[in-house]
């Protein structure tokens, strides 16, 4: 890398959320001369969305750090395999699978999540296909316990559903295996148990460091977050 070229910073977001959710990371990054783009996943399934995103990347040149949160980890996993542009990956409170892994898997793994079926609103579209929600009464609590409820609110208004069929659907063969990881682990999460964040971080060598916070890390902890991803860029 040229000795001023810093790495372009893709930013991926999980279920339940938008690309809005990395604002105060990305505010960061940019103020300190990093490129950054936070694509939208589209949520609709993790080869396709794997490969709607290794798509977006091909039309970036140089370096590339990927930062993913929650399902986006699955995404970025996929998507980054066997391309030589993709120097890190970071994962926020994130899926980091190995191949044949699930989402539900590797979420119920470990004792701790309250993201189950009880916790969503099901909304049926297309010929047979289920959109899922995460319930209003249980939004705050079980995604972004550590947020001002008006914050909350408006995320539980806003968010972008995952249709059903990504839980089950395997993962294929990891970037990580060949990319070096970093990864920001949230002791108080609430979706994705703090003990399946260290054992995926573990399995795949990544740099690991906690934080106190909620599954939306990137939110209530954007400093920290933003620091792990520049170490990361390095």
């Amino acid at each position: 890398m040229p000795p001023n070229r810093k790495p372009t910073i893709v930013l991926v977001h999980g279920a339940f959320a938008d690309a809005s959710g990395w604002n105060q990371v990305a505010e960061r990054l940019l103020r300190d001369g990093y490129p950054v783009i936070a694509p939208a996943n589209p949520l609709r399934g993790v080869a396709g969305d794997s490969a709607y995103l290794a798509a977006v990347l091909s039309t970036l040149g140089g370096p590339l750090v990927l930062v993913a949160h929650s399902y986006g980890g699955i995404v970025v996993t996929n998507a980054a395999t066997g391309n030589p542009n993709v120097k890190a990956l970071v994962y926020v409170a994130a899926f980091a699978p190995d191949q044949g892994d699930t989402l539900i898997g590797l979420q119920t793994r470990f004792p701790g999540s309250r993201l189950d079926e009880a916790a969503l609103d099901f909304r049926p579209y297309g010929e047979g296909f289920v959109d899922g929600y995460i319930r209003k009464d249980v939004f705050r609590p079980v995604f972004a316990g550590d947020l001002p409820a008006s914050t909350a609110s408006l995320m539980w208004a806003g968010q972008r559903p995952a249709d059903t069929r990504t839980l089950g659907e395997p993962s294929g063969v990891p970037a990580w295996r060949t990319i070096p990881s970093w990864y920001l682990a949230a002791r108080d999460d609430r979706v994705l148990p703090v003990a399946a964040q260290r054992f995926m971080a573990q399995r795949a060598g990544s740099r690991l460091r906690e934080v106190g916070a909620s599954h939306v890390a990137m939110i209530s902890q954007p400093a920290v977050t933003a620091e792990v991803v520049k170490r990361a860029a390095r």
